[in-house]
């Protein structure tokens, strides 16, 4: 009883912090990449001006609420890498991508929707966090020089 008491304590204590850590989170001022998943082999990666297609979850970074996911329709995004079809983070932050790699990127909100948000979704001036999972990528043609 005085171990299961102890653990108890622990897991408590635990989950206090986290939601303190949680709440006193700063948002990020620069875009930040972690690999969660890299695939064993890769040989090609995502560059500019590539058309790729990304499966992704969008969250807001103060909450953790999500805002949308293309896993929810079960339909990955299609786009041209590096143009400006997407928000700032998204072009620079799927850079380098191998096909089967997943990233988390912590965009900033200047690298997002900025001071305008997106309509009810995203509020102005919000930090973002996406899982992404690149699907497909069809390089541009890259003439030797």
């Amino acid at each position: 009883m005085q171990i299961h008491n102890w653990v108890l304590c622990l897991l408590v204590a635990a989950a206090t912090g986290y939601a303190q850590d949680a709440s006193s989170r700063e948002p990020p001022n620069e875009l930040v990449i972690e690999t969660i998943h890299m695939p064993e082999v890769c040989t090609l990666k995502a560059g500019t001006e590539d058309q790729i297609k990304v499966h992704y979850t969008g969250t807001l970074h103060a909450t953790g609420a999500k805002f949308d996911s293309s896993y929810d329709r079960n339909s990955p995004l299609p786009l041209k890498l590096g143009v400006g079809q997407v928000i700032k983070g998204w072009d620079e932050g799927l850079q380098g991508m191998c096909v089967g790699e997943i990233r988390l990127l912590t965009i900033p909100a200047h690298m997002a929707y900025g001071s305008r948000g997106f309509g009810n979704v995203i509020p102005a001036n919000s930090a973002l966090v996406f899982k992404t999972e690149l699907i497909e990528l069809n390089p541009k043609s890259r003439d030797e020089l």
